[in-house]
Order: structure tokens, then C-alpha cells, then sequence
């Protein structure tokens, strides 16, 4: 199956505006490259470094490289919901578009990723109505997602909850939004769902690694390291749908630590939250410059093909 195509009325938009639209877009991408910047001199000085090894470092490259290819699926999500709304746009723009963006989350305001991919994918051809949709379809996709994990973390608010129930909630309930997607708008938003909870997942996965190098908490169930995965992804999702919120900075830490604490040694978990948001922001980072070292001519790969090919 390959890409959708651009629309020959977008097509026709007027030069001096494309190149508005890009430079605003790439213009937000610099921004929040300057951001990341303060961010990552912030968390640097607040790590303590005696208690970093070089081997520490070495599986917090892994983590970051592991992180920052997970980025894609979120990429992928967006792509099928284009495709579900009928957009026009190849695979490749889609990754640009998306990836270019991403780093305007750590801008304070928390829109500015959604309004360079606006005017980046606008830019690109899209309809402005349809990125707009897919959008707001995105993020209500990754809400539900995030939210299904939700079922994960009840063991800590209701003692006497079974783990072992909560991860067959979790499933089940992804099980039944599969199969209302499937009916109601086929299998587009299946795909998108999908991509987004396997995005979630490693996200969980990563944050749980990293509390296990430093405060090794490996002798733990299993299940209960689901629990732990589980809670980072609710802190993510709160800090996603917090109005203002670079990035959920902050927001995402506290939930974290509320959750967490006496649970987990206050001084690993913030050790562990540290490093776990220098893993987001440096991943994000990885994909940025990936995506912005490819020469401009490759992404332009234009290519007709039927309008409803899904």
C-alpha cells in the first residue's frame, strides 16, 4: 500500500504563502530547538553525578536511541488518521511534517507542535480543515490510549487490587475500542489506536528501565513493574491535557512523585524522573536532527494515486 496524494487544489496555493507557511513552521521547529536547549542545561545540573557510572550511561544511550526510534509510531498513528480523513500526503512528508514539529512542544503555551504541524502540513499541499481534524483525531486518539493504562496503576489507589486484574482490564478494553473502531470507521483509527498504545508502552517500558538501573528494583513481579509503567504513562497523559505545560514539564513530575512516593525511595525516583525526562527530550532531539539532515528534495516525493487508496 503506498501513499496518498496531494490534492490539486492544495497544489495550487500560492507560492509566497507555501513559503510562509513553511518558514513560520520551521520557524517554531528553531524555537523549540533553542528550548530544548535551556531544558536540557536545566536537567544537566540538577543530575547527581556521583551516583552516574559509564555503564549508566551506556544503557542511557540504549534507552534514548530505543526512545527516540519509538517516535515514529506516533508518526504512523497520524499518517492513518490522514489517510482516514482522505489526505493527501506521501509517507516521507508525513515524517517531516510530524518530526519537524515536535521539538515547538517545549515552548511554553504547549500548542506551538500543533500549529507548526498545521503550518508545515499546509505548507506541504494538505487541506487545512483535514489537518485540523486529524489533529484533534490524534490527540483524542492518544488520550483514549493513554487513559486505558489507567487500569494499571489501580493496585496503588485501591489496595487490595490485583495487578494481574488490572492487566487484564487494560487488555480487554483495548480489545473493545479495536473492535468499536473497526466497526465504526475501519481500519484506519485501528491503526492509529493501535500505534499510539504501542508508543505508550515503550514509553512505560523505558521510564520502568531506567528506575531499575537506579534504584534496582528488579526483584519485583513483573506485574508490578507493569504497575510502575503504568503510572508514568497517566503522568505523561496529565501532563499532555495540562493547558500551558511545555512538553507536560512538571506536571508529569509531580504526578510521578504523588504516585510513587513510599513506594519508591524518594531520592532513586528522582533520580529516575530526571533522567527519564533528559531521555524524552534528548530522544526528541535524536529525531530532529535525523529528520532535518535529509536533504529537502527527497521529502518532495509527490505521487498520484487513487483518493480513497487506505
Amino acid at each position: 500500500m503506498d501513499d496518498a496524494v496531494m490534492s490539486s487544489a492544495a497544489l495550487r496555493m500560492p507560492t509566497s504563502l507555501r513559503r510562509a507557511l513553511q518558514w513560520a513552521g520551521s520557524g517554531l521547529a528553531l524555537i523549540g530547538l533553542v528550548f530544548v536547549a535551556f531544558r536540557l542545561r536545566s536537567y544537566w545540573f540538577d543530575l547527581d553525578f556521583s551516583r552516574v557510572n559509564s555503564l549508566l550511561w551506556v544503557q542511557f544511550s540504549g534507552l534514548v536511541l530505543i526512545y527516540g526510534a519509538a517516535n515514529l509510531l506516533p508518526i504512523l498513528a497520524w499518517r492513518n488518521l490522514l489517510i482516514y480523513l482522505g489526505a493527501s500526503v506521501t509517507r516521507l512528508a508525513t515524517i517531516r511534517i510530524y518530526g519537524m514539529s515536535q521539538l515547538a512542544k517545549y515552548i511554553p503555551g504547549n500548542i506551538f507542535h500543533l500549529a507548526g504541524r498545521q503550518a508545515l502540513g499546509m505548507a506541504a499541499g494538505m487541506s487545512a480543515g483535514i489537518l485540523a481534524k486529524s489533529i484533534i483525531l490524534d490527540l483524542s486518539t492518544m488520550a483514549v490510549a493513554g487513559s486505558l493504562f489507567g487500569w494499571l496503576i489501580m493496585p496503588i489507589l485501591l489496595p487490595g487490587f490485583l495487578e494481574l486484574a488490572g492487566v487484564l482490564l487494560l487488555f480487554s478494553s483495548a480489545v473493545f475500542m479495536v473492535v468499536i473502531l473497526k466497526k465504526t470507521s475501519g481500519y484506519p483509527p485501528v491503526w492509529a489506536f493501535f500505534w499510539h498504545m504501542l508508543y505508550l508502552a515503550i514509553s512505560g517500558a523505558v521510564f520502568v528501565a531506567l528506575l531499575i538501573l537506579v534504584a534496582g528494583v528488579e526483584g519485583t513481579s513483573s506485574f508490578f513493574c507493569l504497575t510502575i509503567g503504568g503510572v508514568y504513562i497517566v503522568a505523561w497523559l496529565i501532563g499532555l491535557l495540562t493547558p500551558g505545560a511545555p512538553a507536560g514539564l512538571g506536571v508529569r513530575e509531580m504526578i510521578l512523585l504523588l504516585l510513587l512516593e513510599g513506594i519508591i525511595d524518594d531520592v532513586d525516583l528522582l533520580m529516575a524522573t530526571l533522567l527519564g525526562r533528559l531521555v524524552t527530550v534528548v530522544g526528541d532531539l535524536v529525531i530532529f536532527m535525523a529528520i532535518s539532515s535529509i536533504p529537502a528534495n527527497i521529502w518532495d516525493c509527490r505521487k498520484v494515486m487513487p483518493k480513497n487508496v487506505r
